[in-house]
Order: structure tokens, then sequence, then C-alpha cells
């Protein structure tokens, strides 16, 4: 077990490949200088960066991250914390808040003057750091001490730079400034502040782990006060990320429960989903869905569907669904419909008319039914039933006054020539119910309330209007 011990710690130990302190230190300290070569460097590399930014290259964008010496100032201060050279961190403080004045200085010179305004993918992605950003400061800090202070540092530096994107979050600050929009200011400036920090805090954990002796003029009391000052802005630049991640996290799960919903729920032979989106807004969950195709009854659609997203884990969400023959053309894929959606448009529109057309023909149809009905079945109930003198069958809605509730009932009101039994009556009911096939009809005699020679002059007896009176 030693042995085995003593096998695993020969991979991890340094002494062997560490430069000694005064060489690594040399190095760094070079890099601190911001003067001249260095910050002309700087202000080229941030027109670069703000180039690809402005073009959405990512390639051009990484070309100027190799390029950027903002590195030095950084890992500056975390050996002056480290090494307890408080001359050198102050030196290291003050040039890096001007390599950051002078970039974002430049970057808004730039947009102010470039003609294209909007933000693209890269921009973006620089306006919202979460815990992730984080870590990949800290652990590139870590990785980029630990390649300073070897003999053997391979691709490492150019490695962190790119991982760690300096430069990018002071383009897109400047870029913010530029359009006024305080949000891709301060979200990328954040960013800035979070590689800075992690880096500097990772270099001096790096140097603490690697032995570095302190200065000779070091003064242990101002030494704890720096350190407590360090692990102070660490934490309290750490807490925000921790908000946006939880709200990246939230994001992240609702937009993936949504997606499942629409794919498992959204299946239909002749309806496609266009398209769709899952946000949250203001702290309340949307889901937005586009169909294209038949059109399918709304309220029956909405309800089916507003049932299922307790299953997913979307309950309280808020459930749009899109369709007819009114589509706002600006919601194809963010940009200018192309012919096959306009096509797609134009057929749908055609259909949901079609729809309309074919559902306004069947109510004309019933209506001719329930106009004509009385004439066609007249021939059988004067044979069947001789004490019937008239007949008019009908659809009235009522209305509930108290509950406002509306119910439709079919009635038929008849006239008769004498007296017809209770048994024959009820027969009489049950052949119209199946004559009718409405087992729901009701059978109202009249008696002499009505005139319906009179009614169908539009006039009773008097020259009054004449009203139907329910007994």
């Amino acid at each position: 077990m030693p042995s085995l011990k003593k096998y695993l710690v020969n991979y991890f130990t340094l002494t062997d490949d560490l430069l000694p302190q005064e060489e690594a230190e040399s190095a760094i300290r070079e890099g601190v200088s911001f003067k001249g070569t260095n910050m002309l460097i700087l202000i080229l590399a941030i027109f670069i960066a703000s180039l690809g930014l402005n073009t959405n290259s990512t390639a051009v964008i990484i070309g100027a991250m190799l390029i950027s010496p903002l590195m030095g100032p950084i890992i500056g201060i975390g050996l002056g914390v480290g090494v307890q050279d408080f001359e050198l961190l102050k030196r290291a403080l003050r040039n890096l808040v001007m390599a950051a004045m002078f970039s974002v200085l430049t970057s808004t010179i730039y947009f102010i003057i470039s003609p294209v305004s909007e933000g693209h993918s890269e921009l973006l992605a620089r306006t919202s750091p979460t815990i992730y950003d984080v870590l990949i400061g800290f652990f590139g800090g870590g990785a980029g001490i630990v390649a300073i202070g070897s003999k053997s540092k391979g691709n490492v530096i150019p490695g962190v730079a790119i991982a760690t994107a300096l430069m990018p979050p002071l383009c897109t600050a400047g870029y913010g400034l530029a359009t006024l929009q305080l949000n891709y200011f301060l979200g990328a400036f954040y960013l800035f502040l979070i590689n800075s920090i992690y880096i500097g805090l990772a270099t001096f954990i790096g140097v603490k782990l690697m032995h570095y002796h302190p200065a000779v003029s070091g003064n242990p009391e101002r030494s704890r006060k720096v350190r407590r000052i360090v692990y102070t802005v660490a934490i309290l630049t750490l807490l925000p990320s921790l908000y946006l991640t939880y709200n990246m996290l939230r994001q992240s799960r609702f937009s993936t429960n949504a997606d499942r919903f629409i794919a498992q729920q959204f299946n239909f032979p002749s309806t496609q989903v266009l398209s769709k989106s899952a946000v949250i807004e203001h702290g309340e969950r949307v889901i937005t869905v586009t169909l294209i195709g038949k059109v399918l009854p709304a309220d029956s659609l909405q309800l089916a569907m507003s049932a299922q997203l307790k299953n997913y884990g979307l309950e309280g969400a808020r459930l749009n669904i899109i369709q007819g023959d009114s589509p706002d053309l600006s919601e194809l894929k963010n940009g200018l419909p192309s012919m096959s959606d306009i096509y797609e448009f134009a057929r749908t529109s055609l259909t949901s008319q079609q729809q309309t057309i074919d559902s306004l023909r069947s109510v004309i149809a019933f209506a001719r039914i329930n106009d004509t009905i009385a004439g066609r079945i007249a021939p059988e109930i004067k044979v069947v039933f001789p004490q019937v003198e008239e007949i008019a069958v009908s659809r009235a809605v009522f209305g509930n006054i108290s509950t406002e509730k509306l119910d439709t009932v079919s009635m038929a009101l008849v006239k008769y020539s004498r007296q017809m039994s209770a048994d024959k009556q009820r027969e009489f009911e049950n052949y119209l119910k199946a004559r009718l096939n409405d087992k729901n009809i009701t059978l109202i005699n009249v008696g002499n309330q009505i005139d319906f020679q009179a009614a169908r002059a539009g006039k009773d007896a008097g020259g009054n209007a004449t009203t139907a009176k329910k007994k």
C-alpha cells in the first residue's frame, strides 16, 4: 500500500518540473507592464475582437484572445498577494484598470462608427455569466500559473487565454455603451470581473501550493488583511453568478419539459407544429405553439392540452396555441418567410376559410330541415294521428336568468282538432322522438292559444303581433 501511494504521488509531484521562483517571478513581472508596445497590442486586439463580435466570427475572436496581453496584470495580482509584494499588487491593479478602461473605450468607439449594430450570438453569450464561468476562470488561472512556473510550458498559456476569454466581454461592454444597452454593459463587465478575480485567486493559490517565498519586506498583518479582502471579493463576485445559474437551470429545465410536452402531445394527422417557444417572462412561464395545417377546435384543444401540462412538470405555465388564417409572418424563423412558408400559410388560410364555409352550409342545411320538417311528416301524422290539426317543429334557446346558462330545447307545438287521450299523447310524443331522431323533444299542446293561420300571416285575430307562450 505505501508503494502504491508513493507511485501515485510521483505522478503529481511538481518539484522536478518547476522553474526557480526568481525566474518565474521575472516572467510574470515583465507581463504586468502595460506601456508602449503592450498597450498598442491591446488596442489592436480590441479592434480585432470587436470585428469578430460584429461579424459573429468565432475564429477572429479566438485570434484576438491569443494576441491580447491582458493575462499579465491579472497573474501579477495573484502573485503580488501570494508573495506579499504589495508594490507589485498595486502596479498590477493599476495597469489592469487602465487596460480595461482603454479596452472598453476602444470598443465603444468602434461600435459607434460601425454600420452593423445588431447583437449576434457571440455578443449575447457574453452577457449572462454563470457559475460555470467562475469555474472556467478559476481552473484556467490554475493552469496558467502552473504553466508559467514550470519548465515545459507547452501550449497552456494560449489555451488559457482562449478558455478564459478576457477580451470579448470588454468588447461587448463597449457595444452596450455604444448602443445604450445597459444590460449588455453590466452583464459583459461582470463576466470580465469574474474571469479576472478568479484567475487571480487561482494564481494566488497556485503560488502558495508551489511554496513561493514571500518578499523580504512582507508585512504579515497587512498580508492577512489583503487575503481577507481577496476572499471577500471572491465570494461577493460569486453570489450573482449563483443566482444567474439558478435562472439558467430553471429556464433549461422548463425548455426541456416544454419540448417533451410539445413533441408527445401535439401529434395530429393533418396539423403540424410550425414553431414553438418556452420562455420565462417576469416570473411567468409561457409556452407558445404555432400550428399549421387543418385548424383544430380551439377551445377543446386548449382545454385538452392545458390538462396535460401537469404530467410534464409544467404546472402553472400559460399555454398559447396559435392557429387560424391570420398568422404573423414575422414569427417565421425570426426573419423573412420563404416561398414554402408563404405557400403553407396560404394553404392554411384556404383550409380555414373552407371549413368556415362548410360550417355555415351545415347551419343553413339544418335550418332548412327544421323549416320543412313539419310539412314532410304531416301526411304520416294525418293517417296515424288524425286528431292533430296543425304542428310546428322548432328549436329555442332558453336562458336562465339567475345562472345566465343557456339551454337549447327542441319543441313541437301542436294544435288538436279534438281532445287526445293521455296515452295517445304519449304515443304521439314517442312517434315524434323516433321520427325526428331527437329524444329530447318537448311536446307542447297550444290549444287555442295560437292562431296558426294568423301566425303565418304575422298577425293575430285582433291584428296584433303574435307571441307564442310556453305553458
